[in-house]
């Protein structure tokens, strides 16, 4: 993702979510694997992890066992318009 793209995200309400996924081993179904998966997306609905999820489901041979999901909001319009810029000679 561009810097400028990932601004303007933000701006519109995207925030840094991460989300541990444990899965299934599918050779040896008793035994959890954990993946971490991290992106921008908008809470509490979390659109695009859901279509990661999809895709997984989809997609991926190890079936999933639980997801465990933290968003954090990076800036706001506000932090923004009370920013200062600096020139130094």
């Amino acid at each position: 993702m561009k810097c400028e793209t990932a601004v303007l995200r933000q701006l519109k309400g995207y925030r840094l979510a991460t989300a541990e996924i444990l899965y299934r081993l599918p050779d040896h179904p008793d035994i959890l694997q954990s993946y971490v998966w991290q992106d921008y997306d908008i809470a509490p609905d979390y659109p695009v992890l859901l279509g990661f999820l999809n895709f997984w489901l989809r997609e991926l041979d190890g079936p999933l066992h639980s997801v465990k999901v933290a968003g954090k909001r990076i800036i706001s319009a506000a932090e923004i318009g009370a920013a200062r810029i600096f020139h130094l000679h």
